[in-house]
């Protein structure tokens, strides 16, 4: 991968962001350097079984057993505001 492909003028007008000369150097050196970080990790051999893995080990979910609830009376105890039953909280969508 060629990193002078990158042009961080034009990346710059993309975010509306007017850059010195001196930062369009350190930005071009610092994303070089990034550039090539990143394309050391593609170099990393895997194992077979993790190249398709898609993270699924990360995604392991507890049992879904049935529990008694949580006490209303205690939970509203605790609330600064209460109306029927439930915690009353400041309407945060203004007026159509």
């Amino acid at each position: 991968m060629s990193h002078d492909s990158i042009d961080v003028r034009y990346v710059a007008k993309l975010a509306r962001l007017d850059l010195t000369e001196e930062e369009v150097t350190l930005f071009q050196s610092q994303l070089e350097s990034i550039l090539g970080h990143v394309e050391s990790l593609t170099a990393i051999e895997l194992p077979d079984d993790l190249e398709n893995d898609q993270n699924s080990h990360l995604a392991i979910m507890r049992n879904d057993t049935p529990h008694e609830s949580l006490d209303p009376e205690l939970v509203l105890g605790n609330a600064p505001e209460q109306s029927q039953q439930q915690v009353r909280v400041p309407k945060v969508v203004a007026d159509a």
